[in-house]
């Protein structure tokens, strides 16, 4: 049963005034397909509202005269690859559906499915650089994940064609907040439904069913047959699944909301507090029981201090301090925390290898080859643990080989290749023992000195190893200490204050210098 919105800004129409809307919007769309020779790219995410507007140009196009059917039409959708598995199911069985049907029907539509880079995928994030679990303040996903990929497809048309028509399935109705943001874009309006884009040259933004409301686009799926052999009521059945409206819209650009406020969306989200669809899953419907583990993991990443986990410098090695309000009127500087220790990222990977062994044996049959890292971003995690943060105990092989009883074939030739391997990082940590920096300075000098030692010129290797003592020779009391020191002494200087910055500076010359005599100092 479809219910009708109450005390929406968008009043109800009767049917015939919705059938009179779609005979106009037919005629629209064949006009925008005929007169413009602009390519049109759709953005379909596989939910209700980007179905119905595909469906919408689908059956106008199909009504045009075969002769009239020159121009390709591109639906784009973008798989993050941490989709909810039950969608993204459904996203592909969907696009392969497409493809068959429109080359039947003669229809020139081509489904395309776009990826992040490997470099900006989840998991390459989080588990191979240590990024936090994304949060307000640090939303560093939806730009890696969704923005990158569909932008560099929509500027590919735009680089072969000079413009393109980016047609989309917003609509007002989602929330007062959409509203507003379309209101606001009302203003580069060039006819109806059709905008000028501000943010992308030579685009246009196309939205016939922007002011359409939640039952009306459900009626049109149900009462409309789909015309690429998809059933809608199936659609329908997997939104009555779970409790909120929205669907995970093709995010073009950071004003789009986040999947985290939608009705499907990535199910390792944390931009909201719980994910509602995917519990709902799971307890409404004894065949999804097999995506526990991926909630199980979802919710222990979506925690409200993970400072524990993280290291005490940002990623790049330096200590940077902020002020946060404890009291009313009391307030403390303390490091901002940086990305996850090793023992954390290493954590991650057991976790998602664990969750992948466990879904492939539990999942039905039609999704036990669901891959939830793939290898591609195991081989790249592993690059970065070896290459980037100096870690030649090469870890990622061994636990790859203890959770799934699986020996890790890397696609890179000659990957993990090294003078320097985990037997060397057991002496080294027995050498190091109950000291985390000495143990890292240690591996990084190590490592830099491995990774020039085939070059036949080593330019460059002085300041590499110059890079390693300015991270970290220090403690992490000394590391904070003089973050402390430079923040005072910059204050007092923007201060004036000529007694403060030649105490600090003696402070500075003393930490820095802890064996130098007295006089020299004072000096």
């Amino acid at each position: 049963m479809i219910k009708v919105q109450q005390g929406s800004l968008f009043p109800p129409r009767n049917i015939a005034e919705l059938v009179e809307d779609i005979q106009e919007l037919t005629e629209e769309i064949q006009k925008l397909y005929c007169q413009e020779d602009i390519p049109i790219v759709i953005g379909w995410s596989g939910g209700k509202d980007s179905t119905c507007l595909l469906q919408l140009i689908w059956n106008a196009i199909a009504s045009l005269p075969t002769e009239q059917r020159t121009k390709t039409i591109h639906v784009i959708t973008n798989d993050t690859l941490v989709e909810n598995p039950v969608v993204s199911s459904w996203v592909r069985k969907s696009l392969e559906l497409m493809k068959v049907s429109a080359q039947e029907q003669g229809i020139p539509i081509e489904p395309h499915l776009t990826y992040p880079a490997i470099k900006d995928t989840f998991w390459v994030c989080l588990i191979g650089k240590g990024y936090p679990a994304p949060r307000q303040r640090f939303r560093w996903c939806t730009e890696r994940l969704k923005i990158k990929p569909a932008d560099s497809f929509i500027r590919e048309v735009i680089r072969t064609s000079g413009e393109v028509i980016l047609a989309l399935g917003t609509r007002k109705a989602e929330s007062v907040k959409r509203a507003a943001t379309m209101a606001k874009h009302r203003e580069w309006r060039v006819r109806d439904h059709l905008n000028a884009n501000p943010s992308r040259p030579n685009s246009l933004i196309y939205l016939p069913i922007e002011d359409w409301r939640t039952d009306e686009v459900w009626i049109y799926l149900n009462q409309w047959q789909n015309p690429w052999g998809q059933n809608n009521k199936d659609l329908f059945a997997m939104y009555r699944g779970a409790t909120a409206d929205n669907e995970c819209p093709l995010v073009i650009d950071t004003s789009t909301p986040s999947c985290g406020d939608s009705r499907f969306g990535c199910w390792v989200c944390t931009m909201v507090s719980q994910d509602k669809s995917m519990e709902a899953m799971i307890q409404n419907d004894e065949e999804k029981e097999w995506m526990q583990p991926l909630l199980d993991i979802r919710n222990e990443l979506d925690i409200k201090n993970d400072r524990d986990k993280r290291d005490f410098r940002r990623i790049y090695g330096k200590v940077e301090l902020f002020e946060r309000k404890i009291g009313d009127d009391e307030t403390s500087v303390e490091p901002i925390p940086g990305p996850y220790t090793k023992y954390w990222r290493e954590h991650w990977l057991r976790r998602v290898l664990e969750a992948q062994t466990k879904v492939r044996q539990t999942a039905p049959e039609n999704m036990r080859d669901i891959t939830l890292i793939t290898n591609e971003e195991l081989s790249e995690i592993r690059r970065i643990w070896l290459e980037e943060k100096h870690e030649f105990d090469d870890s990622l092989p061994r636990i790859y080989k203890e959770v799934t009883g699986e020996t890790f074939q890397d696609i890179r030739l000659g990957a993990g290749d090294s003078l320097l391997g985990s037997d060397e990082w057991t002496v080294l940590e027995e050498i190091c023992t109950d000291d985390a920096m000495h143990l890292e300075l240690m591996a990084k000098l190590l490592d830099t000195e491995r990774q020039y030692y085939t070059k036949s010129r080593r330019v460059g290797i002085y300041e590499d190893i110059e890079k390693c003592f300015v991270t970290s020779s220090r403690s992490k009391e000394e590391a904070i200490a003089n973050a402390h020191l430079k923040r005072d002494l910059k204050t007092a200087a923007n201060e004036g204050d000529v007694a403060a910055i030649k105490q600090l500076t003696w402070a500075d010359l003393k930490f820095s210098n802890q064996d130098a005599d007295q006089e020299d100092l004072d000096d």
